[in-house]
């Protein structure tokens, strides 16, 4: 066969590789350019000896397992054109399942061998046939530029019966083009958006955001048992075993704000403000235990647990406004204690401060030992006389 002859061999591969790719266009036009170098081993009595060969591949993909490539490989040992060889072919590829980066391949292909010896006096051409393998390895963080090689075995005829080919490659493969975007499925109807198609729904129409079952009917959940499912419970955490109103928070039977579990007032009357344990707040708010380092304004950590629950009634009911009442047992001189007096009255309103309660509602002021409740002849007594209340100004 002529030169002229195996060109044009390669250009009808190459042509009907395009043209059995076209009909692909559709859905892809996706291609792959290959050059690679080759190392051939001469497995037969050929006389060719074992050399370097230079491969070139251009590819599109069949689907995401099978590609269609062609090649030309150019076999020239020693340099000497005494001694050339002209393969082309076409592979299919199986692309076996990517581990990570890494893509291996199976092919199977059939082509033409060019074979000639004596500088062209004794060439001839014959049907090949290959097989082998190979791996991809994306680089450069890229899915479009890969390290590429394989490993071909080849049958041939061309110049001795039976002769056969181990082919190893390396190169770089390059691709372009761009998958054209597949014609997206039809979805099956879901009138009601609930996420189970018609032909499955036994409740259609569920208002948007319903949680349902596989039949598309609405799931009755209630997380917290209270007997108030959670898509009509206001309060979905409610702790196990309390009674609950209608809206699933805990009942308060006489609105106060105080939840019946912790009102130890239950029947307030309509309107009455109360402190933490649903009791009706007095004209002054008791602070027992609310007590002062000797001699000091500095509190006791005792005392926190007392001034907490108090700021919490404050902020229950954001209309009162009080006074920070501070009182002495009659031991030192009265100009000592009534000082000591307004010093506690004034910490004591600190705190609620630094509680959050607006300084607008707060007054402080000491009254010393001027209004005791007990007896200063006793330590119980003066015990009693040392203490802090809030006096309440207006509601």
């Amino acid at each position: 066969m002529s030169n002229s002859a195996l060109v044009g061999a390669a250009g009808a591969v190459f042509s009907a590789l395009l043209l059995f790719a076209a009909p692909l266009g559709a859905q892809q036009r996706e291609y792959s350019l290959t050059p690679m170098i080759s190392y051939l081993d001469d497995n037969s009595d050929r006389r060719y000896g074992s050399d370097t060969a230079l491969t070139i591949a251009v590819g599109t993909p069949l689907n995401d397992r099978w590609n269609v490539e062609g090649h030309l490989q150019q076999f020239d040992p020693g340099g000497s054109a005494a001694q050339r060889r002209k393969a082309l072919g076409v592979d299919f590829q199986y692309m076996i399942d990517a581990q990570g980066r890494v893509t291996p391949y199976l092919f199977l292909g059939v082509g033409s061998v060019k074979a000639e010896l004596d500088s062209g006096l004794d060439s001839e051409s014959d049907l090949s046939t290959s097989f082998g393998g190979g791996i991809l390895a994306n680089i450069f963080n890229s899915d479009r530029t890969a390290l590429r090689a394989e490993l071909r075995y080849r049958n041939d005829s061309a110049l001795a019966s039976g002769g056969h080919d181990t082919i190893l490659s390396i190169g770089l493969q390059f691709g372009f083009g761009q998958a054209a975007a597949m014609p997206a499925a039809t979805a099956p109807a879901d009138d009601d958006g609930d996420g189970v198609v018609n032909a499955a729904d036994r409740c259609p129409g569920t208002p948007p955001g319903t949680r349902v079952d596989a039949q598309g009917c609405p799931v009755v959940v209630d997380s917290d048992g209270d007997g108030v499912p959670d898509d009509g419970d206001a309060c979905p955490n409610t702790m196990a075993g309390v009674a609950v109103s209608a809206n699933g928070c805990e009942r308060d039977s006489d609105g106060d704000g105080v939840v019946d579990r912790l009102d130890q007032c239950p029947g307030t009357r309509a309107g009455a403000l109360v402190d933490t344990s649903g009791c009706e707040i007095q004209e002054e708010i008791q602070l027992p235990g609310v007590n002062f380092e000797t001699n000091s304004d500095v509190l006791l950590p005792s005392a926190t647990n007392v001034l907490d629950d108090a700021a919490q009634t404050l902020r229950n009911n954001p209309s009162i406004v009080v006074e920070v009442a501070g009182h002495t047992d009659s031991d030192g001189t009265e100009a000592y204690n009534q000082s000591l007096s307004e010093r506690r009255a004034i910490a004591v309103r600190t705190y609620f401060i630094n509680a959050g309660i607006a300084a607008n509602r707060l007054t402080a002021r000491g009254y010393g030992e001027a209004e005791p409740i007990a007896s200063n002849a006793t330590n119980a007594g003066k015990a009693q006389n040392r203490r802090v209340v809030l006096r309440v100004l207006s509601r």
